[in-house]
């Protein structure tokens, strides 16, 4: 008979853990101290003063109007706090994200530049990112972020931040150019520079901006930088009538929020959004990982990856549904709220919070920004993207990864930044494939007072048995590797004289398909009729298990097979009566 329902206290404890599991912000809430407050209030208006002008920055570098910068900011913000794991990740517009965006949402607005068109483009993005890092969040697809190698990624960034750098440069100067490619936007801004274009007070306001942030970051890391140079540019603004002399100025931002908003277009427009909605979930997907995990390490917590990605996926459709575009987490500002004292989400809350006020109340409070201090801003955080020493290391480590470090950066820099990412990404693909494909391999022999078997290359006095050859192959054995294995079995095998065994250190094997079986079974059958035996040793028990599922050893004597490379040798010798001889002997 069923027993009795349990009673409601009893359900309450087993619902209250999934319930914050799911929603990690009300486990914050749950275990919040008294003494974290002061400390959060703190960060979180510390933290305000670089949101609002960095929001207003990246909202420009996507080609978008710098107010939809304050409302992305303000609802990733608290999307986050609501369903992200970590206690002081900080969220919001990104300077590796701004190219990223305006490369997709503006050659679909190219033909009426209707600026409203592109808030929807860029709001339907934010949508499609959401929902692709929840259902990657769901399907356990962390991993992915492990698409794009280090040197690719350096590449990558190098390329992003020269793009990022040349684009502001006409801005910072106080002209614009119109160009689809970096070289183009080069092209012109030294053309606009020889042609007298530039405006002489917004240079000085910009190249002052980028002095100040510079020198602050590098002498004073505990003043924001960012806040003392907008400061100073409004204050010139003012002071100096800098609209007056040519300079643009930000304007009156528009009152208030944004309310709740289906963005609207067109269903043909979808499926070039989807392409860049991937590439930058994928950039999104790389940067939460890492600084989480960096993050983590420092403060105890551990990385929730897949948390992680739900937390940046609600972010990004609680822009989305608010007039906002992509977002993703930012080292500089979560190391802002970190130095700042940040225990919680709630310093993160009060940023927006601020930033709302600031809407409502004093909507005007930017109004004599000059453009230049925001292509300042937005400068300076492309040079913190570069990373010129990592670029110089793997010159001097690794000439291969060297270039496939600047085969994306060429691939950023001359086809685009969504281009740049599909390279990246493909170039980290090949090169796992490259180093399968072509595995290093060797033979092994035995070296006096070393234990083991090792290779003949390190160690050329390695003693060798007369007739007996251990051979290693580095990688598992599939159908692009399997004819250079068999290439390379067979000129062992062509040695004057001929060897009775082949020995296969097969310990680096860690897969057998159908394709390299078939070639296995070809090989044998060969090396039989000229009187060579293939043998196996330390051959993992899954890759034995497969070879015998292929039916294998109805030509490798299964008797072949042997658990240690010195347990092949012993059986040799013990067949032959050989006994060991110098390598030139």
């Amino acid at each position: 008979m069923g027993g009795k329902p349990a009673p409601a206290h009893h359900r309450d404890r087993r619902l209250l853990p999934r319930l914050e599991a799911a929603v990690p912000g009300i486990r914050a809430v749950s275990t919040y101290r008294r003494e974290w407050l002061v400390k959060d209030l703190v960060a979180g208006v510390v933290l305000t003063t670089l949101l609002v002008p960095q929001g207003m920055a990246y909202a420009e570098l996507a080609g978008l109007p710098a107010i939809t910068g304050l409302y992305t900011t303000v609802l990733c913000l608290l999307g986050y706090a609501v369903c992200g794991p970590s206690r002081i990740l900080v969220l919001g517009p990104d300077s590796a994200l701004g190219p990223m965006i305006a490369a997709t949402v503006l050659p679909l607005v190219a033909a009426d530049g209707d600026p409203d068109r592109a808030v929807a483009l860029a709001s339907v993005l934010a949508l499609m990112v959401g929902a692709i890092m929840i259902l990657a969040s769901v399907a356990k697809l962390g991993f992915i972020a492990d698409l794009i190698s280090k040197p690719t990624m350096i590449g990558y960034m190098n390329g992003l931040a020269l793009t990022i750098l040349i684009g502001q440069l006409p801005k910072l100067f106080g002209f614009k150019v119109e160009a689809d490619s970096l070289i183009g936007e080069f092209t012109g801004f030294v053309t606009g520079l020889a042609d007298g274009a530039a405006v002489p007070a917004a240079a000085a306001v910009g190249i002052g901006g980028i002095v100040v942030v510079l020198v602050l970051q590098r002498f004073l890391p505990k003043v924001p930088a960012v806040l003392v140079m907008v400061v100073l540019a409004m204050t010139a603004a003012v002071l100096l009538d800098l609209g007056d002399r040519g300079v643009s100025l930000v304007g009156q931002l528009p009152e208030g929020f944004p309310p709740f908003t289906v963005p609207d277009v067109r269903l043909s427009d979808l499926p070039l959004l989807l392409g860049g909605a991937l590439g930058i979930a994928l950039v999104s997907l790389a940067d939460t990982i890492s600084n989480a995990s960096a993050f983590a390490a420092r403060t105890g917590q551990e990385v929730h990856g897949n948390q992680e990605m739900t937390g940046v996926g609600v972010a990004n459709l609680a822009a989305g549904l608010f007039q906002g575009f992509p977002v993703s987490t930012s080292g500089s500002r979560t190391a802002v709220a970190e130095r700042a004292g940040a225990r919680t989400q709630l310093t993160g809350v009060v940023g927006a919070a601020l930033i709302v006020l600031m809407l409502v109340l004093v909507p005007g409070l930017f109004r004599d920004l000059p453009q230049p201090a925001l292509a300042a801003v937005v400068i300076t955080a492309s040079l913190s993207l570069a990373d010129v020493p990592g670029a110089v290391r793997l010159w001097r480590q690794s000439r291969t990864e060297f270039l496939l470090c600047c085969a994306a950066f060429l691939g950023v820099a001359l086809l685009g930044v969504l281009p740049g990412i599909a390279i990246a990404v493909a170039l980290s693909v090949l090169n796992v494939f490259r180093r399968a494909w072509w595995p290093y391999r060797t033979v092994l022999g035995r070296v006096p007072d070393l234990e083991g078997y090792h290779d003949v290359r390190s160690y050329p006095q390695a003693r060798q048995l007369p007739g007996l050859v251990v051979y290693r192959f580095d990688a598992p054995l599939f159908f692009a590797n399997a004819k250079t294995f068999r290439d390379e079995i067979r000129r062992l095998a062509a040695a004057d004289p001929p060897p009775t065994w082949i020995v296969v250190a097969a310990e680096p094997m860690t897969d057998v398909d159908t394709t390299a079986a078939d070639v296995l079974e070809d090989l044998d059958e060969e090396l039989n009729a000229r009187g060579v035996h293939l043998v196996f040793a330390e051959l993992k028990d899954p890759v034995r298990r497969k070879i015998e599922r292929f039916e294998l050893t109805r030509t490798i004597d299964p008797g072949h097979f042997f658990p240690t490379v010195g347990a092949a040798v012993t059986a040799f010798r013990r067949l032959t009566g050989a006994d060991w001889t110098d390598r030139d002997g």
